[in-house]
């Protein structure tokens, strides 16, 4: 659906409410306030992204993937301040399957934009992982302060220190190697 028939709609929703308080019936015009929002949420935020989301916290890739995959135009089914979002999604399912081809959805993620601070750090911290599979150990350091810096709330302080630790293992390893 497209987010001008949700601004349509959410508008004769609006109406609607209004009306039934108009003539006091107030249960209704409450039922009719609550359903408003949830049309007005749904044309800033994609009810698809919305569930995906959810079932990612709830770790059902599966189903995360799914939900995903009934947006089959992104740039028109989206508003654009999310198609960075959608990318992060797809990267974090791809980084459970194949880390290395994940790559690919962090970087456009982060050229289409991400406006909070802690998805900025999460895709630069997923693109340091990769960079450190690789065997690219300068690209990984710059990736994870970039991730350090970005992380202000200190969300992802376990998961970037825990990086450098294998960093730190992988170079002991190495060392011992090239003895």
């Amino acid at each position: 659906m497209s987010n001008i028939v949700r601004i349509i709609l959410s508008s004769l929703l609006l109406i609607g409410t209004v009306v039934l308080f108009w003539f006091g019936h107030w249960g209704l015009g409450i039922l009719g306030i609550l359903f408003t929002i949830l049309a007005w949420v749904t044309v800033f935020f994609n009810e698809n992204m919305l569930l995906a989301q959810w079932f990612l916290r709830k770790e059902n890739m599966p189903k995360a993937e799914a939900w995903l995959k009934r947006i089959t135009n992104y740039e028109k089914q989206l508003i654009s301040a999310q198609h960075g979002y959608y990318h992060m999604l797809l990267g974090i399912i791809e980084s459970q399957r194949a880390p290395l081809q994940s790559e690919k959805f962090f970087k456009k993620a982060l050229t289409l934009g991400l406006h909070m601070d802690h998805n900025i750090a999460l895709a630069k911290l997923s693109l340091a992982g990769v960079a450190m599979a690789k065997r690219n150990k300068r690209e990984a350091e710059k990736l994870l302060a970039e991730a350090k810096k970005a992380d202000k709330n200190k969300l992802l302080a376990d998961q970037i220190k825990m990086m450098k630790d294998q960093m730190s293992m992988m170079d002991k390893q190495q060392f011992r190697y090239s003895r």
